[in-house]
């Protein structure tokens, strides 16, 4: 089985020389993913994709993406152009993960749009035919829409690898479009989503992909998953938006059960402290336990 691990930050201004550090730090351990949170509207929180540019130029293997980009603080074409050069500047390292929106009154006191969910949903589906038409360089992007509209722009660049779209998607609308267009599923955490709806949430994605023709395997399903790696031994209960408190093994347990019984390929750790303790023991502990459990 193919898994990838990774694990979370948000990009508060008062940590961001740690935050360096530490991503260095996986970068040197060998982790597959940084997802670094996107709330622009947020005066703590320092730009994200300016984060995800020095994280990847002080990098040599980690692959970084937003988690998730707020789509209507951020317009598609330029979306497109950042993620094509972020991904070359770092030799195909950059993945997108997008989000239709949320916080819709700080959206809108930022001066973005306020939009009902059917209209977030459109949007989401307009800027990503716009993302990937900005791909295609000797080509003119024309795309129509209700929201973002592209008539004829210059594409390019392109990325230096095929960049992942991955929707961080809720409510079975949302669902059924990430099986149809969306390259990844990016869970919300159970806070959004709780764990009760993983399953029936995989069923929608899959049954969407294969009504358009697609194979549901080639969907990345990323597990995002909230909680503290103890010393000792915890009681875990996935239910709600419970945080998985436990040791390493009871965390692998964990790994294990979700990427057998429900499907789920990725695993991106939001550690309720974000320090160098928990970062070692998510690599050195809780990642081998659960390779070697799914051996």
């Amino acid at each position: 089985m193919n898994l990838r691990f990774g694990i979370q930050w948000a990009p508060t201004v008062t940590e961001l020389p740690r935050l360096r550090a530490m991503a260095k730090e996986a970068d040197r351990e060998g982790l597959d993913l940084l997802g670094i949170q996107d709330h622009p509207y947020s005066g703590g929180l320092a730009d994200t994709f300016a984060v995800i540019a020095t994280i990847l130029a002080e990098t040599e293997r980690l692959r970084v993406f937003p988690d998730v980009a707020s789509l209507p603080l951020r317009g598609p074409a330029m979306l497109g152009k950042q993620a094509a050069t972020l991904d070359l500047l770092s030799g195909g390292r950059f993945e997108l993960a997008l989000g239709a929106g949320a916080f819709w009154p700080a959206i809108g006191a930022m001066g973005g749009p306020v939009r009902s969910n059917p209209e977030a949903l459109q949007a989401l589906e307009e800027a990503t035919a716009i993302i990937r038409a900005m791909w295609h360089p000797g080509t003119k992007a024309k795309v129509v829409g209700a929201h973002y509209t592209v008539k004829g722009v210059q594409s390019g660049p392109a990325p230096a690898h095929p960049v992942g779209i991955w929707f961080g998607s809720v409510g079975p609308r949302a669902n059924a479009l990430t099986g149809r267009i969306a390259d990844g599923w990016a869970a919300p955490i159970p806070h959004y989503l709780p764990y009760e709806k993983w399953q029936a949430t995989q069923d929608i994605i899959s049954a969407a992909a294969l009504d358009a023709g697609r194979n549901p395997t080639d969907i990345m399903r990323m597990a995002q998953l909230v909680g503290t790696i103890t010393e000792a031994p915890g009681q875990v209960t996935l239910q709600g938006e419970n945080p998985i408190r436990t040791d390493a093994a009871g965390w692998a347990a964990v790994l294990a059960d979700l990427a057998t019984e429900t499907g789920f390929d990725t695993f991106v750790y939001w550690p309720e402290s974000s320090d160098e303790t928990q970062l070692r023991r998510w690599i050195n502990d809780v990642i081998p336990a659960t390779r070697a459990l799914l051996a």
